[in-house]
């Protein structure tokens, strides 16, 4: 009797945290047993065989495809000169598994997952593998309760803001797309300019400006004189979007 009462507490104990997670998130499934699959891993499963379980994989398959395709519509909205081979560079950064891990960790995702002892014990709640398939399983999971609009507004929340911050701007040359998009133009000719430099010899800080045809387009910082010319060059383009868009 005793066994089935500790059952019935953990049990009671684990969708408490799931309820918790959705009110932190702001989604409330209407499936909640897609949402505990979501973070049942295949160890878990194969230890709990007399109970019906699913683990999360075919779900972690959905959400891969969902997270591609709702990230490439984003890029794809949001840099309208870039080019495909910068797009495809762009989005391997955003969907690949540290990214993924660093999203799955915000939310607090490995203090679910549902699984096996001898998984646990040798560290699988933090395994980056493990949190990046959790997160695209979660993907997968909102998407066949709520359907691609509910996706999209968890990602204006948690990744999206992530991209227009600039996380990923290591592998985005805006100082390239903005030449490019000047010379296609015949706009006239782009001086960039180091404005400041602040800061300890260990960590100083930058400050770039890009000018066209001397009329200021944007203000950069960074901790090298690149990073704060193509944060110049990253505010410039949005500065000359948002006039084409007038």
């Amino acid at each position: 009797m005793s066994k089935q009462k500790d059952k019935e507490r953990i049990h009671e104990k684990r969708r408490a945290k799931f309820q918790e997670l959705q009110k932190k998130i702001g989604i409330t499934f209407r499936n909640e047993k897609l949402l505990i699959q979501a973070f049942t891993h295949s160890s878990y499963v194969n230890e709990h065989r007399r109970r019906l379980h699913e683990d999360n994989e075919r779900l972690e398959f959905l959400g891969d495809a969902v997270l591609e395709l709702t990230v490439s519509q984003y890029l794809f909205q949001k840099f309208p000169h870039m080019s495909e081979g910068q797009l495809t560079k762009l989005r391997a950064a955003i969907v690949c598994e540290p990214s993924l891990v660093k999203f799955a960790n915000a939310l607090s995702f490995g203090e679910l997952v549902l699984l096996g002892k001898g998984e646990e014990l040798t560290g699988g709640r933090t395994r980056p593998a493990l949190l990046a398939d959790v997160f695209e399983a979660f993907i997968g999971a909102l998407y066949l309760d709520q359907g691609m609009d509910a996706v999209i507004r968890f990602l204006e929340k948690t990744m999206f803001p992530k991209i227009d911050e600039g996380a990923f701007s290591h592998v985005m040359d805006f100082k390239s797309q903005l030449q490019e998009l000047v010379q296609r133009d015949g706009s006239g000719t782009l001086e960039y300019a180091i404005l400041e430099e602040k800061g300890p010899a260990h960590n100083k800080e930058f400050v770039a400006r890009v000018a066209l045809n001397g009329q200021e387009l944007g203000i950069g910082v960074g901790r090298s004189k690149k990073e704060a010319e193509q944060h110049a060059a990253q505010m410039a383009l949005e500065t000359l979007r948002a006039a084409d868009q007038q």
